[in-house]
């Protein structure tokens, strides 16, 4: 028999309906193929109990989150202009060393002021308004959450100044002595889409003790937390847990690095750090099970020139991927949520 692999939701008792978890990976500008995705499961009936997302994950996250359909959702990105991210600091606009100064002394060449603003202004035109953690507070009197964890969304940053993932908001209190209820959700965004070097990092500072903490992207640390609703008890989950990941396949071809000098020993160093997090979970077949692969179509985390054909192409890969998910294909059976747990959670 396959050794129990606990699976870990909020519930202490199954209960019938369409609800569901929701991880989505970051991926810079290729998550509008999350929107897609994510349109098609709620076209289906789900409804998203909890969301945990990373960079781009987080922003679609967020929204999400805050209740916004998937209809605006793809009318939001269909009228997003992406260069507007591309928000430089003035010396980085003077060339190769500007750019180097910015990396110096700001730690990135981007600001990350455009993003943040355009996030608070859809948060704060939802059906309901979103503006701190306040107002998406997890309503589920039953559930058996955390202390400190009730709430419909959680973000990925990497502290490095702690060196560890810092889950936003859950952290807040714990590690930074901040009342989650009083921190912006667009802050806590801004924190897991910084990009190193691309965008600046966030600083956090403990009112307590004064010492200040730097964030950056959370994919350094974990790109894809399909783990974070886990729980850690053998009940069973009363809802799924969906995973969207912007790759085609399950199980990627390993890529070998070529090393021949500083710069591609850095660059191999930092792909085997931030990718070996995260295959921990992924390369387990109860959670390939459970998530959508999505064809992101070669376009670049970083590609914010994206045409408006192309935009539309992410989005409808995401909805040919979720599609194949829920109702199979060649390569595997339609999702069915009873066999999901007869087969894994037994």
């Amino acid at each position: 028999m396959r050794p129990y692999d606990p699976v870990r939701d909020v519930s202490e008792v199954r209960v019938e309906g369409l609800d569901c978890d929701l991880v989505l990976e970051g991926g810079g500008v290729k998550g509008i193929a999350l929107v897609g995705a994510v349109a098609v499961l709620e076209e289906r009936g789900y409804r998203f109990h909890r969301v945990a997302g990373t960079s781009a994950g987080a922003i679609v996250g967020a929204l999400v989150a805050a209740g916004i359909p998937s209809a605006r959702l793809r009318a939001i990105m269909q009228e997003l202009d992406y260069r507007r991210f591309r928000d430089q600091w003035p010396v980085a606009r003077l060339g190769p060393l500007g750019q180097l100064a910015a990396i110096v002394f700001q730690g990135g060449t981007c600001r990350g002021a455009e993003l943040r603003a355009w996030l608070a202004g859809e948060l704060a035109r939802a059906e309901r308004p979103v503006q701190t953690f306040r107002d998406v507070a997890l309503e589920d009197p039953g559930a058996a959450v955390p202390e400190g964890e009730a709430y419909r969304l959680v973000v990925m940053g990497s502290d490095l100044s702690q060196g560890r993932l810092a889950r936003l908001p859950w952290d807040y209190r714990r590690r930074y002595d901040l009342d989650p209820d009083d921190v912006a959700v667009a802050d806590a965004v801004r924190a897991s889409m910084s990009i190193p070097f691309f965008y600046s990092p966030t600083a956090i500072r403990s009112p307590r003790t004064r010492r200040r903490s730097w964030l950056v992207d959370g994919g350094l640390l974990s790109n894809f937390p399909v783990w974070v609703f886990d729980r850690a008890d053998r009940r069973e989950p009363r809802w799924p847990t969906f995973g969207i990941k912007l790759s085609s396949r399950p199980l990627e071809e390993r890529r070998v690095n070529e090393i021949g000098g500083v710069v591609s020993f850095t660059r191999a160093l930092v792909a085997t750090m931030s990718g070996f997090y995260d295959r921990l979970h992924v390369e387990d077949p109860s959670v390939t099970a459970r998530t959508i692969f999505v064809d992101t179509l070669d376009v670049g985390a970083t590609d914010f020139d994206l045409d408006r054909a192309t935009a539309e192409a992410l989005y409808e890969s995401g909805r040919t991927a979720a599609t194949q998910f829920l109702d199979g294909d060649a390569d595997h059976p339609p999702w069915d949520f009873a066999a999901y747990i007869a087969r894994y959670r037994t």
